[in-house]
């Protein structure tokens, strides 16, 4: 274990005196603990409020506008031209073959709608 010399004013000694004190633990312990808590609050997930959400989904929005709709032939490039990497567990030929049939169909489909409002 390290060791810490540190100095603190003396209402804030005082306080934790009290509290651990409260907790019925030596300073020492509280202070660690009290430490714990406030780093393991930095790894914790906090929720967001509605209006950050909402600012969120507003710049998501502002960027999907800003970059527009990419071609079927445009997005065909840029999967030809990705890296190959092997497939992760549970990823059978089957699954691999199912997926393919369902981009298929998409496409299809889209290329359909597409041809019906030209």
């Amino acid at each position: 274990m390290s060791r810490l010399t540190l100095r603190l004013p003396e209402t804030l000694h005082r306080q934790l005196e009290t509290l651990a004190q409260t907790e019925e633990t030596s300073l020492n312990q509280y202070i660690v603990y009290a430490l714990t808590r406030q780093v393991t609050l930095a790894y914790t997930i906090q929720p967001l409020s509605d209006r950050a959400v909402a600012e969120q989904k507003a710049s998501f929005t502002a960027l999907l506008q800003d970059l527009g709709q990419a071609s079927f032939d445009e997005i065909e490039q840029v999967m030809a031209a990705r890296e190959e990497a092997e497939p992760e567990d549970g990823l059978t030929p089957e699954v691999v073959q199912a997926l393919t049939s369902r981009i298929v169909g998409q496409r299809h489909e889209a290329g359909h709608k597409l041809n019906q409002n030209a």
